[in-house]
């Protein structure tokens, strides 16, 4: 009976749950305030934005099951245990996040970045559990699942180019569909797509009214084992019905 109860609240939650692990912290930026990115906005430096998107770190643990709040430290060992330099790191988080927070305007290299994150995530999860030890990151590497990500990026590689490269406001992040490939080849094909609709979402560029294109987005999805909505919730959708 316990199981299925379990099972049940699972289920529910996923009903609302729209991203996991890192790229779920990306998509707070658009409940930052603009204005704290203002030196005069807060005025000891342990109240200003990096503060702010650090207790996302923390919330993540409140937020989701222990499964999902896990996917934050595994994201980030993804990426930091790969070959990946910190200036694509950077870039990906960038796009993630229309510019809106720069890890160089704060002194850091986006592996930097990285490691403050997971600070904040294991300083938390240790509050409820001291002896926790983080599990060994376990990135998908499958072949043929990196190469439906990369045809997927490819789809809108363009659009997405130019939305990143010239955004309304934030910094830009020139160079995003390089360094999403990287991601995907390199470091975890799982992440990299994850990384590519957060992108795809905060520029709004639209999928191609194809039908098929949007297929293939959700199939990707369902394939990672992702919850309903991680795919299609904000996904600027062009499809003819």
């Amino acid at each position: 009976m316990t199981g299925g109860r379990e099972s049940e609240i699972g289920c529910l939650e996923d009903v609302y749950v729209t991203d996991i692990g890192l790229t779920w912290i990306a998509s707070r930026w658009r409940v930052v305030d603009l204005f704290d990115r203002e030196p005069d906005r807060h005025p000891l430096p342990e109240e200003g934005p990096l503060s702010e998107w650090l207790g996302f770190a923390a919330v993540a643990v409140d937020e989701f099951d222990r499964s999902k709040a896990a996917q934050l430290g595994q994201d980030v060992q993804r990426l930091l245990r790969s070959s990946l330099p910190g200036e694509t790191i950077r870039t990906v988080w960038l796009a993630a996040t229309h510019g809106i927070l720069d890890p160089d305007e704060h002194g850091m290299t986006g592996r930097t970045w990285l490691r403050r994150i997971e600070e904040g995530w294991l300083a938390r999860v240790r509050q409820d559990d001291p002896a926790f030890v983080p599990l060994p990151p376990q990135p998908v590497v499958d072949e043929e699942l990196r190469q439906a990500v990369i045809q997927v990026i490819h789809t809108v590689a363009e659009p997405l180019r130019l939305a990143s490269e010239q955004p309304p406001y934030g910094v830009p992040a020139t160079g995003l569909v390089p360094a999403l490939e990287r991601v995907v080849t390199e470091a975890c094909a799982d992440l990299g797509y994850r990384l590519l609709l957060r992108a795809v979402k905060t520029y709004s560029v639209p999928v191609p009214a194809d039908g098929e294109t949007y297929g293939r987005f959700v199939a990707l999805g369902e394939r990672f084992g992702y919850p309903y909505w991680v795919v299609r919730e904000g996904l600027n959708d062009r499809r003819i019905d």
